[in-house]
């Protein structure tokens, strides 16, 4: 390999484990090429890479990017999952330990974990923790159930009292009671009581009319009298 190859591959681990929060160091040694591809199309879907390095130019990246608690892992064929901020580290942990049993040739020396360093064991207990997506499950789970509570509790009580109105209006059913209305039906219902016993305005208005015509007649009747009389003297004088 060129020198100036050596220095790309060099700058490019020392970025990415610059950049890397989090990744997993294991040892490959034994796995077939068919194995290794199998195991990077699982890693995958949770956000990691899994990258085979040469220790060598590996330990000169990790002492750029400041790294130097990877050195103690870097002995015998290494490869690096290298898992991005939004990848499920238990996940890969699981995935690897899945392929370390199955195959009895993986090994898991460690890694980094938001910055800790994780030995083998650490690795192993990472592997048994839930997914993200079940801890977002349960977290949703954990939120929800108390508020499902509060509302049982606030609605109960409403409940009970709407049975309880209507165990007793069926109670005074039942003994032939009758539940009386709410005092603004029965101020409706008198004053709708009143309004059909009143007389009405028309029958009013024509005896007072007849009232009204009577007096005239009877105050024009005298006189004519006194002007009959008049003119009955008038024509016996005349005579």
């Amino acid at each position: 390999m060129l020198r100036t190859d050596k220095e790309r591959i060099v700058a490019e681990l020392a970025e990415e484990l610059g950049a890397a929060e989090t990744l997993i160091v294991a040892d490959y040694r034994g796995l077939t090429n068919k194995q290794l591809e199998a195991l990077r199309d699982e890693l995958i879907p949770h956000g990691a890479r899994f990258r085979i390095v040469k220790n060598t130019l590996t330990r000169r990246a990790a002492e750029q990017a400041g790294a130097e608690s990877l050195l103690v892992m870097l002995e015998g064929p290494t490869a690096i999952a290298f898992i991005e901020s939004g990848g499920d580290p238990a996940a890969v942990a699981k995935a690897l330990a899945a392929t370390a049993k199955q195959t009895n040739v993986l090994e898991l020396r460690g890694g980094v974990l938001e910055g800790k360093t994780l030995s083998a064991a650490d690795v192993d207990r990472l592997a048994t923790l839930p997914s993200v997506d079940v801890l977002r499950g349960q977290l949703v789970g954990a939120i929800v159930a108390p508020l499902n509570a509060l509302l049982g509790l606030v609605s109960a009580p409403l409940r009970d009292l709407h049975g309880l109105v209507d165990a007793r209006i069926r109670q005074l059913e039942e003994q032939g009671e009758v539940v009386e209305p709410p005092a603004a039906d029965v101020a409706v219902a008198e004053e709708a009581v009143q309004t059909e016993d009143a007389p009405t305005a028309e029958p009013a208005e024509e005896e007072s009319g007849a009232e009204a015509e009577a007096p005239e007649a009877s105050a024009e009747a005298p006189a004519e009298e006194p002007a009959e009389e008049g003119r009955t003297q008038e024509q016996e004088e005349e005579q």
